[in-house]
């Protein structure tokens, strides 16, 4: 199956700009997230909207595929997957007629790879947000060689065999004459150098593995599954390339009480029955404190109240959510004599009678369930 194109997968024209691509990859990243979302094909959904954002948000990702679409031009021809034994040497025979140039140049400047951290927070941190520091492994320029690979006092000698172009021209004779093929020199593999004596603090690499402290703004309501991007903290450049990004995914460890969908929040409250059939005020426990609650006189248990502005900051800045409250009445198991004698009490004197207009229909319903099973 081909791929959609990525504009329409965001639903955006091929002239949008960032901040418009960013807000249609965050609406539609939210609507099929697989924590919100249980239908059969939000997963992958949800990885087709990334796939197209983690194209388009990148200037020279997104060029390249204004050029060329989904197929990759140093693949086989036709974008279908052939190898070049597929056409019996097809990308040796294009080299040779057009002199190599649909092969990248081994020594150009290239972007470094983007990185992944997952940060775990508390539910109170995603809410408020926080500033944090963390540590991440990646390659830096080796401080002993200052990334040239070369052991110190000495200096990288230019490769032999390609002049220092990282490239050899292959002449060879065809059907249709003597045409030259373009191949990455295989001495130097491309970089155009070589090392006679290597660097021992990297072997050779100019790179070494170290962890470096990045700071991280955690804004007000980031929620499960988002994540943060931090530009220039990937991976360093190739050949003096731009870095890649930092991409921080956020995993918001649960709330005993609270329950977030969105920018909701749910919690469910215990009254007790003199509560719920006389009425009171309640205090109930919000992020931002407690705040007290009329209870009517006859609340059923699993009866709903909205607390408007009381949820989760929105990570975009467009107001609260509201705070949803469920009671749930408690039945206590252990009675004291006198408790007992005024419920029997209460009891003889309700009889059978229907408490009120509000919960005739549920006891005539019932009564008809017995007669209809009792038969």
């Amino acid at each position: 199956m081909s791929k959609r194109d990525y504009y329409e997968v965001l639903g955006v024209g091929e002239g949008a700009s960032e901040s418009e691509i960013k807000k249609a990859y965050r609406k539609l990243a939210r609507q099929y997230h697989p924590d919100v979302n249980d239908s059969p094909d939000a997963e992958d959904k949800f990885k087709e909207v990334q796939e197209a954002y983690e194209t388009l948000s990148d200037s020279q990702k997104r060029a390249h595929y204004d050029r060329f679409g989904h197929a990759d031009p140093n693949q086989g021809f036709g974008g279908g997957g052939a190898g070049a034994g597929d056409f019996g040497g097809f990308s040796d025979i294009f080299d040779m007629f057009f002199g190599g140039g649909g092969r990248r140049d081994p020594n150009a400047p290239r972007q470094g790879a983007d990185m992944q951290y997952t940060m775990g927070l508390e539910f109170e941190e995603a809410i408020f947000g926080k500033e944090t520091d963390i540590e991440i492994p990646r390659e830096e320029d080796c401080d002993t060689c200052d990334g040239s690979g070369a052991k110190p006092g000495t200096s990288p000698d230019t490769c032999s065999h390609c002049g220092g172009s990282g490239q050899l021209n292959i002449e060879q004779n065809t059907p249709f004459g003597r045409v030259v093929n373009r191949r990455v020199c295989q001495h130097c593999h491309g970089t155009g150098q070589f090392i006679q004596d290597k660097c021992r603090t990297c072997g050779g690499a100019g790179k070494v593995r170290r962890r470096k402290t990045i700071h991280v703004s955690i804004p007000a309501g980031i929620d499960n599954g988002q994540q943060i991007r931090v530009s220039g903290q990937g991976e360093p450049g190739v050949n003096g390339g731009p870095p890649g990004d930092l991409f921080v995914v956020i995993n918001v460890k649960p709330h005993e009480f609270f329950e977030r969908h969105g920018d909701d929040i749910f919690c469910e409250m215990p009254i007790t029955f003199a509560q719920a059939t006389l009425g009171d005020d309640i205090e109930v426990p919000t992020l931002e404190g407690k705040v007290r609650l009329k209870v009517p006189a006859g609340t059923q248990t699993g009866t709903n109240f909205r607390l408007r502005g009381k949820g989760a900051p929105n990570v975009r800045g467009a107001g609260k959510g509201d705070q949803h409250v469920q009671l749930r009445v408690i039945t206590p198991k252990k009675l004291t004599d006198r408790q007992k004698e005024l419920l029997r009490e209460f009891s003889e004197i309700e009889g059978n009678e229907v408490p009120d207009e509000q919960n005739k229909n549920f006891f005539e319903k019932v009564k008809r369930a017995f007669k209809s099973f009792g038969e």
